[in-house]
């Protein structure tokens, strides 16, 4: 039964994050000089029908400059358009602690700042795409150096309301990719890290998600059960603390989200995985939550999955070949336990290289349907972001 590393494999660069540049300075807009009270989110709300996810200034500036490399006047006026969507920044190393301050007085009041925490020890064990900063045994690191500095910045902000996706991948690791040694020896430290992150980071301005891969990896029948546990072990090894509202699917995927009969369905193994798009996965992983004790609403990545049929499996996971950007961020997702849409993935942002000699080559980027030439994870891709916007739906 395909419901381990096969399957799993696409835990690797499919959510590598920005590159580490040093971040550049930005002005403070004018809208922060009315945040004058400290936010209080509701985390048994979807606070998402309050707030707007924010269309962060290092996304912003990057794709900025992609518009002013761009000939077509056609092409330009749309790729203009992509600057003013909400996305999640990623905090991936220590260095880039240093994001966050200029991104929070960027924030409008109305705005929720969605960050992506992301540095584990032996982050990404099943692949090597976006392997992390800190070895396995780095654990104490980790929590002194990254999230005691994370807590830092965020309570040095309480009027600024902050939605946190923690350690994509991380978990569902753990639960499909057990078996290989990688894994084996990240185990102790994803799970004392997490729980320390969610206890650490359950601030009242704070709403938390905590990564659950995607119904492709998770949603295998084999695995429902065993990644709720999985996540439910250490939400209460954190204390169960109160900000943490549920989890988050298909960061950096490319899942669609109603497709039926979904990708997938008609391959051999369709019959051990009924969750065959991210809104029945979404259903059936809740339940396995609740059933587990632990907060089960879900915020869903949008950013590249507007075309389907491109991957031959569904392992696949690095710069597919004929993505689009999809729907745009939004509350309104039709589904009680679906708070969002998001965008987590910053579209135009490599996955992994395709380049075989170099040390974080990972083989999924080599494949047929992965795009090439491609850069290192988290560089700036600019011929795939062209190619979001010509395949956006809707279009821009």
């Amino acid at each position: 039964m395909k419901v381990t590393t096969a399957v799993a494999a696409l835990a690797a660069g499919a959510v590598a994050a920005p590159s580490g540049d040093a971040p550049t300075p930005v002005k403070k807009v004018a809208a922060r000089a009315s945040c004058a009270s400290a936010v209080t989110l509701d985390a048994s709300t979807n606070v998402f029908k309050k707030y707007k996810l924010h269309a962060n200034t290092y996304y912003r500036d990057e794709v900025n400059k992609a518009v002013e490399a761009i000939s077509d006047s056609s092409l330009k006026a749309s790729a203009a358009k992509v600057a003013d969507v909400g996305s999640f920044l990623w905090i991936d190393t220590i260095a880039n602690l240093a994001k966050m301050e200029p991104a929070i007085a960027d924030t409008p009041c109305e705005d929720i700042l969605g960050l992506v925490v992301y540095d584990l020890p032996g982050r990404d064990c099943a692949a090597k795409a976006s392997n992390g900063e800190l070895k396995y045994n780095e654990l104490s690191k980790y929590k002194s150096s990254y999230i005691d500095a994370f807590v830092k910045t965020i309570k040095a902000h309480p009027n600024t309301a902050f939605a946190l996706i923690i350690e994509p991948d991380s978990l569902p690791n753990l639960v499909t990719n057990a078996d290989l040694q990688t894994c084996k020896d990240s185990k102790s430290a994803y799970e004392d890290g997490v729980a320390y992150a969610l206890k650490s980071l359950n601030l009242p301005n704070v709403v938390m998600y905590i990564d659950a891969g995607h119904g492709g990896w998770l949603g295998w029948d084999a695995n429902l059960k065993p990644g709720a546990q999985e996540l439910a072990k250490v939400y209460k090894a954190a204390g169960s603390p109160k900000q943490v509202r549920g989890f988050s699917t298909n960061i950096a995927g490319w899942n669609a989200w109603d497709l039926s009969p979904g990708e997938f369905s008609k391959a051999s193994d369709a019959k051990y995985n009924s969750c065959q798009n991210e809104k029945t996965y979404i259903s059936k992983f809740s339940a396995e939550l609740k059933s587990a004790g632990m907060p089960n609403y879900a915020i869903m990545d949008t950013g590249r999955n507007a075309v389907t049929g491109l991957r031959k499996e569904w392992g696949d996971w690095c710069n597919v070949n004929g993505a689009g950007f999809g729907v745009r961020p939004t509350a309104d997702t039709g589904d009680s336990q679906t708070d969002a849409f998001v965008w987590g993935k910053p579209g135009g942002e490599s996955d992994g290289t395709s380049d075989s000699s170099a040390t974080r080559y990972d083989s999924f980027c080599g494949k047929d349907d992965a795009y090439k030439p491609a850069p290192e994870a988290g560089t700036w891709n600019q011929a795939y972001f062209e190619m979001l916007v010509k395949n956006a739906k809707p279009a821009f």
